[in-house]
């Protein structure tokens, strides 16, 4: 059997030669990334620029006071490593504090809600062990958007008066950097943020106090900057502001517990990658402290059927496709978290096996995580959808109150040496919580992914770190990365990067029509983002998947929403013909916000 095509494809640019990049996310990240790649520097470099300034042009999106997953492979290694830039919970941040604030829930906005940032951290460490530019160079992009300013994107206005009566009545600090004249911006309008350039430059100054030359100075010199980071004026002046009671999604009045020992007990690490073979290739991911392996279970579901049943286009694949996640889904849910994940277990023939056969010719209503060797699985609180609020797109989407469904940002890098990153950075949203004024920017709302009932592998634990959505992917053929891939999109990245994967790696597509094919995924689990409500049996289409195939969907008794034409989706890719050499990049249409760049 061969996959349905697409009804059309968008052409972007596949591109050869030295380097190859793709993001979903600002054109002046991406051209940061160009930038640095025609000036020799690598991936590491190209990486590490992009994301400061996605800090910058993107704070919607992203922020400092985030978070970052990353998964890379060095030129010649024949493993990929995990970058883990996921902060932990802050020492006082206990199931008891927030029960006794009157909570059953981690709020969705406010500093209550704030892991310990990690993506700065993350992206120095990345810099020293792996780049060759010097850290004044790579921060000198994000550095001139912040002091010089930059046009505001359409996106960030509209998330900016979204929120602006929030702003205005509750958190002050927010609209004095973002509605200086009272009024939200315009989009296109320049706008500035003066004070995290010089919290940039804190870090770049810090970095001078090392005079040593070479290698040993330069890693010394990153070394330092990271230090400041943690102890310094940042790290003191987010902890005194969070202290301060403000408005939370919840509608009450919280003061954040993170403290500044917190920052300076923080440091971003390294982890090897979990992996699985699926038709040939080893698809990596990061921990179940990630949603990573899900990816791998839905695709060791998958496997040994037909490849008419792969094919998300067609009636039968696609809803094969959707009870598949849900199963993968659900025990994300029972099972994940950042403690002792027995995945050995939950990827076994005989479980998945189990599992596979509960896949029946109709949609599931049930939530219905496993029991691997006889163990009971944790089952969360399900809330539904309140009446009348539409099911979720997969699509940023903001309230008025300043919860987020969890979008962010992504960027793929491939060198002319055959270094590749895929890399992931969210949290930190200009809608998060109040700007800290000293800083140019909030804390993240990370810890809205725990529970707040004790004893299991997500719970809220002091120390733990909170089950991220940021799940980016590397695909190697024999050891050798054949490309990168991502998405941003909360529960939905993997979702959404496994329809690309099964177009190109069973159907045959190349990547660029594989990205531009019809878009799917399920509802039908508890979001991982405030109030973490969930909707049986339901399932989001984008209309051009057809209507004979979505009439079969509600036939099987999925709860269908459409989305629209291009709706759903935001995947970027970049990777290395192995027979020709040639290097590749492709980036998603929709929105357009999705840029490949190369040469």
């Amino acid at each position: 059997m061969t996959f349905t095509p697409p009804p059309r494809f968008t052409t972007r640019p596949t591109l050869s030669g030295t380097f190859g990049m793709s993001a979903s996310t600002h054109w002046l990240a991406t051209s940061t990334a160009q930038s640095v790649l025609e000036r020799g520097g690598n991936a590491f470099d190209a990486s590490v620029a992009a994301a400061f300034v996605l800090h910058v042009v993107e704070p919607h999106l992203n922020g400092p006071g985030g978070d970052l997953v990353g998964i890379f492979q060095t030129a010649g290694d024949t493993s990929p490593t995990v970058l883990m830039g996921q902060g932990p919970a802050p020492a006082a941040a206990t199931i008891e504090h927030f029960r006794g604030e009157g909570l059953d829930l981690v709020p969705g906005a406010g500093a209550l809600a704030a892991a310990v940032p990690g993506a700065v951290d993350a992206w120095l460490l990345l810099l020293r062990d792996h780049g060759t530019w010097e850290l004044s160079d790579v921060l000198a992009y994000a550095i001139g958007y912040a002091r010089d300013g930059h046009p505001l994107i359409p996106q960030a206005a509209a998330t900016i008066a979204r929120v602006a009566e929030l702003f205005a009545e509750d958190w002050t600090t927010s609209r004095d950097l973002w509605m200086p004249g009272g009024a939200p911006p315009e989009a296109g309008e320049i706008v500035r943020n003066p004070v995290y350039a010089e919290v940039l430059d804190d870090l770049v100054h810090a970095s001078c106090t090392v005079r040593d030359d070479g290698p040993v100075g330069r890693a010394a010199r990153i070394d330092a900057a990271r230090r400041e980071w943690r102890t310094g004026r940042v790290a003191h002046e987010a902890a005194a502001f969070a202290g301060r009671a403000h408005r939370h999604s919840t509608g009450g009045e919280h003061a954040g517990v993170i403290t500044a020992e917190d920052f300076a007990a923080f440091e971003a690490t390294y982890e090897p990658a979990v992996t699985r073979m699926f038709r040939g290739r080893t698809i990596a991911k990061a921990g179940p402290w990630t949603q990573g392996p899900a990816l791998l279970q839905t695709l060791a579901l998958l496997e040994p059927l037909e490849d008419d049943l792969l094919d998300p286009s067609s009636e039968a694949g696609a809803h094969t496709i959707i009870e598949a996640q849900k199963l993968a889904l659900a025990d994300r849910d029972a099972w994940f978290g950042d403690a002792d994940v027995d995945l050995r277990a939950l990827l076994a023939d005989d479980y998945l096996a189990q599992r596979r056969a509960l896949i029946g010719d109709t949609a599931s209503r049930d939530f219905r995580p496993g029991s691997p060797d006889g163990r009971e699985p944790f089952r969360p609180p399900l809330r539904t959808e309140t009446t009348g609020k539409p099911a979720s797109s997969g699509e940023p989407t903001v309230s008025r109150t300043g919860e987020a469904r969890g979008d962010t940002c992504h960027l793929d890098v491939i060198d002319r040496w055959g270094n590749i990153v895929s890399a992931t950075p969210s949290g930190g949203w200009l809608q998060s919580s109040p700007t800290i004024p000293a800083l140019g920017f909030c804390l993240g709302t990370r810890l809205q992914m725990t529970w707040l009932e004790p004893g299991h592998p997500s719970s809220l634990v002091p120390g733990r770190r909170p089950r991220t959505t940021l799940t980016p992917t590397l695909v190697l053929r024999d050891d050798v990365p054949e490309f990168a891939i991502g998405s941003p999109g909360g529960d939905q990245q993997d979702q959404w990067q496994l329809l690309v994967l099964l177009r190109m790696i069973v159907g045959g597509y190349s990547p660029q029509a594989a990205i531009d094919a019809p878009s799917l995924h399920t509802t039908a689990m508890p979001e991982s983002f405030w109030p973490r409500t969930w909707t049986p049996a339901g399932a989001v289409v984008e209309d051009r998947l057809g209507e004979g195939v979505i009439a079969g969907l509600e036939r099987r008794g999925h709860a269908v929403t459409r989305a629209g034409d291009w709706s759903l989706g935001r995947v970027s890719a970049v990777g290395k013909d192995a027979s020709t050499g040639v290097l590749w990049a492709a980036a998603n249409p929709r929105g357009m916000q999705g840029y490949a760049a190369g040469r």
